[in-house]
């Protein structure tokens, strides 16, 4: 069972009421969005209902099936739906400030549920796909694969030692490759910044009663570029693996917070593993920074992943983005020694296989070493 723990908040007891006020109101706020799921999904539905009916007859005889999808695409937003209420349910221990008064209902006063935070709840049903489901496995196997053979390889497990090597994986999102790291004997830890993710994570990881238990419909939010109807509705399963049956000895966590501000001892990691991480950074010279940092002296930092860099078109956010040889030299400086190095292995990212968009990166994937005299 993977503990979820707020490492801010236990190494920082003298925080500020203000402080736990905000991330209260952040909690509940995400609650509440959870909440209204239905609400928003459904007034999509209903928009195109409406473009529909006010089609000439003749267009209508058409399109025979498209009402009748329309009905199903309902459906799965129910099923979606019952999923979630799970997963809300399921949050009542995460935090000590939890709160659920007046959140069971969404049609009671609603504190801002904005766009965008439904639009991470839509990326986190496509990440259960990704993450826990059968269907998710070649994607995973293109990036969560090199990087656990790495750890293997870089942090062979001695029988003869059995103390416990330590990699945290940050940007862990739902928890799978932390999960894959501690089933295999590591002291694994997982950190995010996403509460929206915290929570599902929270549920699949500790509350998730057997192997493809749950249904969703991953995909019932993509209007367009569909090759059929029925892909729109296409349902999995969940999870594809028991989450309970970690060995005995495993020692698996996940904590909650800013990776920068969450870790502050230094030379504390045997291996840092970051998937799709580096760019989600507002300054990526601040992550790289902080990975040495905390690394042990000998430590490994492995990446896959490409460079998105998350905030670059958001009105507001201050972002850097540089290129993959500036990010490449600017590792050299810092002390890292390249062990190894590829440009060019493919991987996605939630994608949808049978969307006619595909999109597809070609990640770099390295594994750097902290050198064990440092040299900065």
């Amino acid at each position: 069972m993977a503990t979820t723990t707020d490492r801010k908040t236990n190494e920082k007891t003298s925080s500020s009421e203000d402080e736990e006020a905000l991330e209260r109101e952040h909690f509940l706020r995400i609650l509440y969005a959870y909440k209204n799921y239905r609400i928003y999904a459904m007034e999509r539905v209903n928009r195109s209902e409406k473009s529909f009916n006010k089609l000439p007859d003749k267009h209508k005889k058409l399109l025979p099936a498209y009402l009748p999808t329309l009905s199903k695409v309902r459906s799965a937003i129910d099923t979606n739906y019952e999923l979630i209420l799970r997963i809300t349910n399921s949050s009542d221990q995460m935090f000590v400030n939890k709160d659920m008064e007046n959140v069971s209902d969404p049609r009671k006063k609603v504190k801002a549920v904005t766009s965008h935070d439904m639009e991470k709840i839509y990326t986190t049903l496509k990440q259960f796909a990704r993450d826990w489901s059968s269907e998710g496995k070649h994607e995973r196997d293109s990036c969560y694969k090199p990087i656990i053979d790495e750890v293997i390889a870089r942090l062979p497990i001695n029988e003869s030692f059995p103390e416990q090597k330590k990699v945290l994986v940050p940007g862990a999102g739902l928890g799978r490759l932390a999960f894959e790291i501690a089933r295999l004997g590591y002291e694994c830890q997982g950190n995010e910044f996403s509460m929206i993710m915290l929570i599902a994570a929270n549920f699949i990881l500790n509350r998730s009663a057997g192997i493809n238990v749950y249904t969703l419909h991953p995909w019932v939010h993509q209007y367009i570029n569909n090759k059929c109807s029925e892909d729109q509705v296409k349902s999995i399963q969940i999870p594809d693996i028991s989450t309970q049956n970690l060995p005995v000895n495993a020692n698996f966590s996940m904590a909650a917070g800013d990776f920068l501000e969450v870790y502050t001892e230094p030379d504390y990691w045997d291996c840092i593993a970051t998937c799709y991480f580096i760019d989600t950074a507002h300054n990526i010279l601040e992550y790289l920074e902080k990975i040495y940092e905390i690394l042990k002296p000998g430590g490994y930092w492995i990446n896959l992943g490409p460079l998105l860099y998350h905030f670059a078109d958001m009105h507001g956010e201050e972002s850097i983005e540089i290129s993959y040889s500036e990010l490449r030299r600017v590792i050299l400086e810092l002390g890292f020694t390249i062990l190894n190095e590829k440009t060019d292995v493919s991987s996605t990212y939630t994608q949808n296989p049978r969307s006619m968009l595909q999109y597809r990166y070609d990640c770099v994937f390295f594994t750097c070493q902290k050198p064990f005299v440092d040299t900065s």
